[in-house]
This record gives structure tokens, sequence and C-alpha cells, in this order.
């Protein structure tokens, strides 16, 4: 029975693991508080997480039926991410293990979104290539059991997630950038602007956005506004589609370098339609087998956190009293 806790970014999260089945999963966002500043403020964060966390646990224990001493197992979030809010949950976490008497697993955000695809309806067995694309990470990763992964390929600069969300800012979008982006360039003709694909050759998995934003910006400097105003959808297909395409070209090469026939994805980016479209129409074109979880484990959950850690080493007290955070640390190569 295992409690998991997430807090890198700006959502409370908890949830309750027993086996395979997912008792409970709460997740408080911070959105709303956010969006007034166009994006995540790390402070803000950190001080809503130490407002929300012991009330979410409690509420994840109390959905899931279980009693707190009916917990054998304590999973939180060490890394990567905010500091200041992956710090609370790792607090949180070493105070309930040590009040408990239970081992205590500290786990890489990135290998939660791995280990999400575990998880009913449809858990997955490896081995699988995983494309993890967030608003702060990108990664592509070969998974050949649970619990182990090998690096194939990551993000140069910016993550695909922050590209989206600094393109739907440029194109005087809201907050969160990224789904109304998406909205958006529903309407829109995507080869109405030739935006950039980053590091678009042969053989190369690493990923690059810093290109693709700079070209968008230049774009609309130099862009009428009476044409701004008629092709906005079309620019932001367009814009959407370069970011896109650099995800599903370099995930597909990636399992073709591995011969494995199987993709799965996760991260917040992993709910755009347009990836969801594409990558769908691609696998069933080269006969690849594709999984996606379902929204609510695909961005930040505690869910995903607590299936991880049925794969990692636990560390027992009082050793894992010396446990901190880091604010890096995606997958190693």
């Amino acid at each position: 029975m295992i409690l998991g806790i997430e807090t890198s970014c700006d959502d409370t999260c908890a949830a309750v693991l027993h086996g395979n089945e997912i008792l409970s999963s709460v997740i408080s966002s911070q959105t709303e508080f956010h969006a007034l500043y166009g994006g995540v403020v790390p402070e803000i964060a950190s001080r809503h997480h130490l407002e929300l966390v012991n009330a979410v646990i409690a509420q994840a224990i109390a959905k899931a039926g279980v009693e707190l001493n009916s917990i054998t197992r304590i999973a939180v979030t060490t890394r990567p991410g905010l500091i200041g809010a992956l710090l609370v949950g790792v607090a949180t976490a070493k105070s309930i293990a040590y009040g408990l008497g239970v081992e205590l697993v500290g786990v890489n955000h990135m290998e939660g979104h791995v280990a999400a695809n575990y998880l009913p309806p449809e858990p997955v067995e490896p081995p699988f290539v995983c494309l993890i694309a967030s608003g702060g990470h990108t990664s592509v990763v070969f998974v050949p059991q649970r619990g182990e992964h090998k690096l194939l390929g990551q993000t140069l600069d910016d993550a695909a997630g922050e590209a989206l969300d600094k393109g739907a800012r440029l194109l005087g979008l809201g907050y969160p950038g990224g789904a109304e982006l998406d909205t958006l360039a529903a309407d829109g003709a995507p080869g109405y602007v030739t935006f950039p694909v980053g590091l678009d050759k042969p053989g190369r998995l690493d990923f690059s956005f810093s290109g693709v934003k700079t070209a968008l910006y230049y774009y609309l400097r130099d862009l009428d506004p009476k044409i701004f105003n008629e092709h906005r959808a079309d620019i932001a297909a367009s814009y959407q589609s370069a970011v896109i395409t650099a995800l599903v070209k370099k995930t597909l090469a990636a399992a073709a370098s591995t011969r494995c026939d199987q993709i799965c994805i996760g991260g917040g980016v992993s709910a755009n339609t347009e990836l969801r479209r594409l990558l769908a129409t691609e696998c069933e074109r080269q006969g690849m087998r594709l999984h996606i979880p379902p929204p609510t484990l695909c961005t930040d959950n505690a869910a995903m956190i607590a299936s991880a850690a049925r794969y990692l080493p636990a560390k027992p007290l009082p050793d894992y009293l010396s446990l901190g955070a880091t604010a890096s640390g995606g997958f190693a190569a």
C-alpha cells in the first residue's frame, strides 16, 4: 500500500496505490493563481503547496477508504522541478514515513511519467519507447523492462511544452498557453507558414525548440496587423505543427533505432490533440502499437510517482532523513 506525493511544480498531488489498483488520486491545481502572471511563479507555488499538502493527503487517504497506518511505503518526487515546491513534498513525506515507521522512496519525476503507463485502465508491458513531453522536459527513452530505461534523446534547450506556451503568448492567447494554442490551431491551416523543425537530421534523436520560437517572434514582428488578425489560427496551426512534427519524427526514429514496435507517451503535452492524431496516424501506417494513458495520468499526478516507487530501491529509517531535493536531474544518459 503506497502513498504517493507529487509537488514538483504547481499541482499538489497525493494518491494511494494498492498493487496495481489506484485507490485514490487527488490533484489540486494552482492554475488560477498563476494565470495572473502568465506562468508559474515558484514562490507562489511553494506557498500554496504548504497550505494544501496536508489536506490533499488527507483527502487521498479518505477517498481510498483506508487508514493512514495501513500505508506500508511512501513515495515522493525528489527531482527535477521547482526546488521550493519539491522540498515541501519531501519534508512532508519524511515526516509521515517517520511517524508510521515505514520505508520511503525518492522518485525522479520523469520516471513517474514512464511508470504511468503501467497503471490501469490499460497497463503496458515493456519493451517500449516512451516520449515524455511537458512544460519543463522533453525526452525519449527506451524502456526494456520496468524500472529501467535508456536515454535516446532529449531537448538541448527548451522543452516542447514551454515552446507551445511561449508561442501562445506571442499570439496573444491566455494561460495555460498550450491548451489555448491547441484550440486555436484546430481552426487553422498548418501549411500556411513554414516554421523550422529543430535538429531535423537523420539519426539525430535530440530535440531543439529555441529556433522555432525565435522564428515565430520575427515572423510576427514584421507582420501586418490585418494579416495577423485574419490568419491567427493559420499561424497557430503552422507553429504547433513544427513543434509536434519534431516530437513525432524523433519518437518514431527512436523506435526504429531500437527495433521496438511499441510507443508510449506521457507528460502534459501528450494531451495535445495534434500530437495524438499525428502519432496515431504514423504508428498505424508503420505497424506500431501506440499507448496513451488517460489525461489524468499524463499531467502531473501522484499515482505515477507511487507506480514508479514499486520498481525503485526504498530507503529505510533513518537513512531517508537525509533525503533532499534537486531542481535539475532528468533521465541519466
